[in-house]
Parts: C-alpha cells; structure tokens; sequence
C-alpha cells in the first residue's frame, strides 16, 4: 500500500545498545509483548551472532507466536546470517536484516574494501540467506555519507539479487530534513523496479534530528520507518517511535499516510520501556512526558477549559494516557489493581498477578499510598533476574574516634539452594555490601557511580538505588527498590553480579562459593 507506512522497532537492538539499557531475557520478552500488542509491524529482536545471550533472546522471541514479524540482525557474513536462521527457525513471520558498509570513510578506513566488493558481498549475503528468508532487508551503513549515484548502484543489485527492504542509515546523525528527502526521492527516481521493494529509513539523533529526518524520508519516497520507543539507542537516540507516528497521525492532512499503530499503546509502551531499562524519560518529553499535557500558564488553562483544542493538538487518551491518577492503597481491591497494571502496559497470567498482589498489599502496609513507579518496581522486581537472588541484610555501624565502620551481611540464594551468609566490612554500609560482593566475584569490581532517589514523593516514599560499576573490562547497571535505600543499594549490587554472570555465560565456581560463607 503506497500509503502505509511499516513501523520498524529496533529497541531490542539498537535501543538496548544505549549505555545502561541492557535488557535480560524476560525483559526482552516483555516488551516483545507490548511492541506486538502496540501493532508494531516488524520488531528487531537483536543480533543473534553478536552473544549467546543475543541468540537465546532473539530464538525466544521467535517462538512467542507475536503477529509482528521478527527481524534478525546479521553483518553481511555467512556464519552471521546462519546465526539469525538458526535462532528463528521456529519463527512463522521472520525477516533478515543485513548490512554492509558503504561511505566512503568506511569502505578506506574499517572495511579497506572497493566499491564493488561491497556490492559483490552484499549480494553474497542475499543470495545466501534466500535459502532461509523470503523477506530480507539490506542496509547500506552510513548511507547518508554515500555518493547518491553509488547507493542506487548498490541497492540495485540488492533488488536484482532478491531484497525486500532497502534501508538508507543515518548512522551518524549527521543529515538533515531537506536532505533526506531529496535523497529517498532521487533513489525512488533513479532505481529499476523499485516498487519491488520498500525504502526504509532510519535516523539518529545527534543533531536532535532522527524523527525530522525520518518525515523528510517519508516526504521522499520511504515507507518503513525504523525507530525505538522512547528513542532510545546509541549515542543521542534513535527516532522517537511515538513522535513519529503520531506526527503522520496528527498531520494526516500533510501526509496522508498510515501506520498499524494502536496509538492508545503509546504511552503503556512507553512506560514499560522506561521501567525495564531504568532510562527515565525527561518530563517535556513529546507524546509521553509528564508534562507533554500539563498547562501552568493561566492564559493556557484558560483556553483549555473553554476548548481542549486551543493549546492540544492531540488528547492525552489517544496515546493512552490515564484519563486519572489513581492512587492505590491497602484497602484497593484486586480489580482496581489489575486496571492499574493494564494502563501501564503490563499483562500477566492469573498465577502471578495473585502474587504480584501480595508484594503490593504488603508494600501498600508500609507506605501510605502506592504509585505507578513503585506498581512497576513491583513488576520487574528489585533486582535482575538470575542465580543470585537477596533474602535479607544486615548492617552493624559502629564509630570510633569518629572513624565509622560497616560491616554487612547478606543472605544470599545461588541457584535455589539454601541460602548462605556472606559478609564485607567497609566505612560504610554501602562499601561494605560492595566488598561482600567482592569476595564472591573475586574479580576486580570497582564502583563508577551510586545515585539514589525516591521513586515517588512523600516520607515513606520507596528509594531507588541506582549503580554502575567495572568488573574487569565489562561495564553494568543495576537498580534496587525499597523503603530502605541501604537494602535497595544491596538489590542493585546483585543485579550487577547477575548481569555479570549472564554475560561470561558461566557460574562460579562451587568450591569458592563455599570458601566464601
């Protein structure tokens, strides 16, 4: 359909490649979940070939039985695009998506390859992944730094060997609206057969840019989209999904054009994403920020209350904001609680939304009222999934010539065993957790950044640890909840000795976990 546009999600991909959005497996699943119940056309579930993690997280994304097509992504390389058909070969709705170099500073300087060789290992690549994929995508990386005349050489021989999607990249962010107008448009103009395949773009945001960019490609000729909920991505971001499509649904009079989008899954998308990554998203943000529908000038809420229309182009329940802020409490029915976890993007079976509602009669027994932040910590719990799992802590201060010290103590269950004690002493609660956590590792960790904050407003507000360290070379993220921030700051820790351990993809060693009691 010339007037449909395809959304393309890459949060699975490109977005988790933010710094700090890593996602584990049953995140991954999760916002699978949502992006499909969004009607997300195509969701990109990762790059099998780059981790075995990568691999198991794109082969169960496969197996969910979403109607969103699931894309693979794989380096215009054999050993890559078996990677993607070995883990979607249970998949019915798949797709290879391929890239290759092709600017002039790439083809010099990181792949030292001509112009015809790259266009000779593209084809390569499509002709070899036909053997598996009726649909397959080709990328021209950095296409926006190409020689026009160059990229429609190339994607011609995509379309004569057998692509279905040709994507134009601005991998560095580096063009503009006008430009990539012209551009799409002088490819649709100059490409044999072109309605053979669809133009794709996708826009970074380094100039603040992607979503202009990606309306100026759809101006010229593009009708895929590839864009990540909340924008998140490398670097600054990718084109915002939700500004992108409620742009085209907005200003259907300029464009024209259609997406399958449920736009009334926008903001519960947004929020589960936000929740799973731990990125928040900044209060004016567009569409979904707190403040994307708030009025304080008098003036503006004047004109509101005559007639939404004088300062809202959209309403805040076409992208599915809460027409309330309902506050839950102790005495909030399991129904109450349900509708809650509905408007926020969450579904679950009815086995675990029992004991989803447990943990929150019991949090709702320490705080006055209970928000939307502390429901979604409920959700995804206070630590990262895996063998390490905090039972309970114990901290012992004492000062001495105004010299503090702290020695801490963790109960801690590895692999479902009986759980054991493990203790660190250190100057103060927090440092101590750190140096017991050391002791198990037995690897240099040290503690780049530790920020806590309140998940929400009041004195009896939940804390939210945030931290990041270095365990040797690797880089993590973890986030801890609680009423109490010294065991919220033990929460987090775990989470980064989980993610550690899932990215070496093997478990300590038993006999030093013993040492270690």
């Amino acid at each position: 359909m010339d007037n449909y546009v395809t959304i393309f999600d890459t949060t699975l991909r490109d977005g988790e490649q933010s710094p700090g959005c890593s996602m584990n497996k049953q995140e991954k699943l999760q916002v699978a979940r949502v992006l499909d119940e969004l009607g997300v056309d195509v969701i990109e579930a990762g790059f099998p070939a780059a981790s075995p993690g990568d691999f198991e997280s794109v082969k169960a994304i496969g197996e969910l039985g979403l109607g969103s097509r699931i894309a693979g992504l794989a380096r215009a390389r054999q050993g890559d695009i078996e990677a993607v058909a070995r883990s979607l070969e249970n998949c019915k709705h798949k797709r290879l998506h391929t890239f290759i170099a092709t600017s002039p500073i790439h083809r010099e300087f990181k792949l030292k390859m001509d112009k015809q060789e790259i266009i000779d290992g593209m084809v390569e690549a499509v002709e070899f992944g036909k053997q598996w994929f009726d649909d397959i995508e080709v990328s021209a990386e950095d296409a926006c730094r190409t020689e026009l005349e160059y990229l429609v050489e190339f994607f011609q021989a995509a379309i004569d060997a057998g692509a279905t999607t040709l994507n134009v990249p601005d991998t560095v962010g580096y063009t503009t609206p006008r430009e990539a107008r012209e551009m799409f448009k002088y490819i649709v103009d100059n490409l044999q057969n072109a309605d053979h395949a669809i133009l794709s773009c996708h826009n970074h945001n380094d100039l603040g840019l992607a979503v202009a960019n990606s309306l100026g490609a759809v101006d010229g000729g593009a009708r895929q989209v590839e864009c990540t909920v909340n924008g998140i991505g490398e670097r600054a971001g990718n084109a915002s999904l939700e500004e992108v499509v409620m742009a085209l649904r907005t200003r259907h009079d300029r464009y024209g054009l259609e997406t399958g989008i449920d736009a009334t899954r926008l903001y519960p998308a947004s929020r589960l994403v936000s929740a799973v990554t731990g990125s928040r998203v900044q209060p004016n943000k567009a569409i979904v920020g707190r403040n994307a529908f708030a009025h304080e000038a008098g003036i503006h809420q004047d004109g509101i209350l005559k007639h939404a229309e004088t300062y809202e182009i959209m309403k805040p329940e076409s992208v599915g904001v809460p027409e309330n802020n309902l506050v839950l409490g102790k005495h909030s029915g399991r129904h109450a609680f349900r509708k809650r976890l509905e408007a926020l993007g969450f579904s679950m079976e009815d086995e675990a939304m029992n004991e989803l509602f447990d943990k929150f009669k019991s949090l709702a027994d320490r705080k006055k009222s209970v928000y939307d932040e502390d429901i979604e910590a409920l959700v995804l719990g206070t630590e990262q999934s895996g063998p390490w799992h905090l039972d309970a802590i114990s901290i012992h201060t004492e000062v001495v010539d105004d010299d503090q010290s702290a020695e801490a103590s963790l109960k801690l269950r590895y692999n479902g065993q009986a759980p054991r004690i493990y203790t660190g002493r250190g100057d103060g609660p927090v440092n101590a957790i750190v140096n017991a956590i050391r002791a198990i590792l037995e690897e240099d960790l040290h503690m780049e950044r530790f920020q806590v904050s309140a998940v929400t407003h009041g004195s009896d507000a939940q804390g939210r640890a945030t931290v990041r360290a270095t365990i040797g070379p690797n880089r993590y993220k973890g986030t801890g909840v609680s009423t109490d921030i010294v065991e919220a700051a033990a929460h987090a820790m775990v989470s980064i000795m989980n993610r550690h351990q899932q990215h070496q993809g093997r478990l300590p060693d038993e006999d030093r976990l013993k040492a270690a009691v």
